[in-house]
């Protein structure tokens, strides 16, 4: 049986290209519902040398079908905000633990080390509903930070304002991880000079305020709270690890995520650099779910390998995370 064991120390493209084949191939036989999507493609797994032959699953059949693989059952289920009257996705997580590793390590392959930081978490909405991803997260690196100031504000303005304020005073390194309505919200009631903290946007404007572009979001908290970039968070429910941005909205994957980008009227043909299309993911920490979806995002990859998340599709469901238009 394959396991995650390697997943998070691979370190070159053809580490990533053989641990992604041994996982197409094991899920292709273990996920029913994979398997099933494969065999009506005609595609013989065992024929499958290349990631390009790799079909990506639809992310709607999270919310309609059961995606994990053989003999796992569900730790723990993950949903989707959603919105009112549209299908929640249902990520069934068989090993809890894979999650706290990738998100452990993918922070800490772009931040460092979490002690560095105080993480001052604002998600309203997301805090008051279960079965969040990103709060279990968030809740974990507060753990993992060992400090006092950490922790979750939910609608207390004046106690993250002070918070804030204090570690300014003492020059300690924090970082402020919210949902984008929160953060805007905060935003206005108070304009600061931060200097030692990072603001981190999760998207999730989730229909409380006008939807803004990424670059006008970004602006508006930059001027507000002082800080010369908003760095952002790129996950989602059906998935188990995050890209991050450390500004002007371009992000990049740990070493065992990987972006494509598909024409919007062809799933199975890949665009060139620079071109608008639908983003592909893999992500091989889905080991006992799928680790290769088609998302309804939106998305376009630069010469550096970095991307952009650029809107959805018009006929897809808006999720709670990353709604934020570009």
């Amino acid at each position: 049986m394959i396991t995650a064991s390697g997943i998070f120390g691979i370190s070159s493209a053809r580490e990533f290209r053989e641990k992604a084949l041994d996982i197409f191939r094991y899920q292709a036989r273990a996920n029913p519902v994979y398997r099933e999507f494969t065999g009506l493609l005609g595609i013989d797994p065992e024929k499958t040398n290349s990631l390009e032959a790799i079909p990506f699953l639809p992310i709607g059949f999270f919310k309609t079908h059961r995606v994990i693989t053989e003999k796992h059952r569900e730790e723990m289920i993950f949903t989707s905000s959603g919105t009112t009257g549209a299908a929640a996705s249902r990520h069934l997580v068989a090993k809890l633990e894979v999650y706290r590793e990738s998100f452990r390590k993918g922070f800490e392959y772009f931040y460092g080390n979490i002690p560095h930081y105080r993480i001052l978490a604002l998600l309203p909405g997301y805090l008051e509903r279960s079965g969040s991803s990103l709060v279990l997260m968030a809740d974990e690196l507060i753990k993992l930070s060992g400090h006092p100031e950490s922790g979750f504000f939910l609608h207390d303005h004046d106690h993250l304002l002070k918070t804030l304020l204090d570690l300014e005073e003492k020059q300690l390194p924090a970082l402020l991880i919210g949902v984008s309505h929160a953060l805007l919200d905060f935003a206005e009631k108070h304009r600061l000079q931060l200097k030692h903290t990072i603001i981190m946007e999760t998207g999730g404007m989730k229909g409380r305020r006008k939807e803004l572009v990424r670059e006008e979001l970004h602006g508006i908290l930059k001027e507000r709270l002082g800080v010369s970039a908003i760095h952002s968070e790129y996950g989602m429910t059906e998935l188990l690890s995050q890209a991050y941005s450390r500004g002007k909205g371009r992000f990049a994957c740990p070493p065992w995520m990987q972006i494509s980008i598909r024409e919007l009227n062809d799933p199975f043909t890949m665009v060139s650099q620079g071109r608008t299309g639908a983003i592909n993911i893999i992500d091989l920490a889905n080991i006992y779910s799928c680790s290769f979806i088609a998302t309804d995002d939106l998305g376009k990859i630069h010469p550096d390998g970095s991307f952009e998340v650029l809107g959805r599709f018009d006929n897809s469901d808006i999720r709670g995370c990353n709604l934020l238009i570009n």
